[in-house]
């Protein structure tokens, strides 16, 4: 039988499964190793040479042995307050803005555009000093709101924004300023109901770039009681250095909110992504 032109041959499909079975391994395998990990018993070797991947003697003992060791749930607190500043902020920041610039007309526009991709140029670290110089002088350092001020509102998220309301079709804001709707009502019965699924992206990565965020909540902040999860973490490595089993259950007490905010949020997300964010 002949095939059709984009059928791929039997030895195509045997090589795309095996490059999606390798990067399978790549990307989920260290995942699935430290859950693993995290629920082997005490009397179970990891140190072996041929160490088995699942756990013989399952238990939640090290979850907790980690909790009563480390304080990782008011870690995990001070984290959820940082994620959660940045998350609003870039959810209403970027949308305003990114709406602005995409469907409002004011002097200097361009020129604020581009002062917004001037700013993607430059490297993190290379503004970690003058953040720190700005936070300080706002009385805000060792606090989370201190932790969470940079990351409210990102450049790259207004660009996304930006491009997503360019990509809502000009006759439905046309419409609605026959009908005589302000610039707010633009915003929430015509441009928002079309970018949820950027919006979605938006919220993602913001969380999941908060959350994860080490090196600047290390400067920030210098009361133990007020880090964040990743940096109270750290300890896990000197008290727990001899016990991989314990490290590897607060790592994944760390990622654990991750898939929780994602697997909530996917249906919007692979929208945003695949459709440009707008509806069909």
């Amino acid at each position: 039988m002949a095939r059709g032109f984009n059928t791929p041959s039997p030895a195509g499909k045997a090589a795309r499964y095996l490059l999606l079975a390798l990067v399978l391994l790549l990307t989920v395998g260290p995942f699935l190793w430290q859950l693993s990990t995290s629920l082997k018993g005490p009397g179970e070797d990891v140190w072996s040479r041929t160490p088995g991947f699942l756990p013989h003697e399952p238990t939640l003992a090290n979850y907790a042995k980690v909790a009563d060791t480390v304080p990782v749930w008011t870690y995990a607190a001070n984290s959820l307050v940082v994620a959660s500043i940045a998350v609003i902020g870039n959810a209403a920041g970027a949308t305003l803005a990114g709406f602005a610039l995409a469907r409002l007309r004011f002097c200097g526009a361009r020129l604020v555009l581009g002062l917004f991709l001037a700013t993607l140029v430059l490297p993190g670290e290379v503004t970690i000093v003058s953040q720190y110089v700005t936070v300080r002088s706002l009385g805000l350092t060792d606090t989370l709101a201190g932790v969470a001020l940079p990351g409210a509102i990102a450049m790259l998220n207004v660009l996304l924004m930006r491009t997503a309301f360019q990509a809502v079709p000009p006759d439905l804001d046309a419409a609605a300023l026959v009908d005589g709707a302000n610039v707010w009502q633009r915003l929430v019965h015509v441009g928002l109901p079309n970018v949820r699924g950027m919006l979605s992206v938006v919220v993602i990565f913001t969380f999941i770039g908060a959350w994860d965020d080490f090196l600047w909540p290390l400067i920030v902040l210098n009361d133990p009681g007020k880090y964040t999860l990743t940096v109270g973490l750290q300890y896990l490595n000197g008290t727990f250095s001899a016990n991989p089993r314990l490290i590897a259950a607060g790592t994944m007490i760390a990622f654990l909110p991750i898939v929780v905010v994602f697997a909530s949020l996917q249906r919007f997300f692979f929208r945003g992504v695949e459709e440009g964010a707008v509806k069909g």
